[in-house]
């Protein structure tokens, strides 16, 4: 993937999708970007280039970047991202479950 001239790594793309939730977060707690640093405990270009996806952070200043915008970070294995994901889907009062761990034409009992 290409953005700006510049080959997109995964990497960037995951750094990019941090970027743009922190930013999500910070604007939906009516914060500026140096209140987080602050917060945080790191100067606003830092945060900045964070929030920009143009920079990588430690875990501990994202856990600090999170915690300064009223999130916690969790890690959870990857076999499980679909349901966590499905789990935070909006979703309508259908009464289905939010996810299924296995297709039902597998259950012959």
């Amino acid at each position: 993937m290409k953005r700006a001239g510049i080959t997109m790594t995964p990497d960037s793309e995951a750094l990019l999708e941090i970027g743009r939730l922190l930013k999500k977060a910070r604007q939906a707690s009516a914060m500026t970007q140096e209140q987080v640093a602050d917060l945080a405990g790191i100067s606003r270009p830092r945060y900045r280039d964070i929030e920009t996806g143009v920079a990588a952070a430690r875990a501990t200043t994202l856990m600090n970047v999170a915690r300064a915008l009223g999130l916690e970070m969790m890690m959870i294995p990857q076999a499980m991202v679909p349901a966590v994901e499905a789990l935070l889907r909006p979703h309508d009062d259908d009464d289905l479950p939010a996810f299924i761990s296995r297709p039902d034409d597998n259950d012959h009992g």
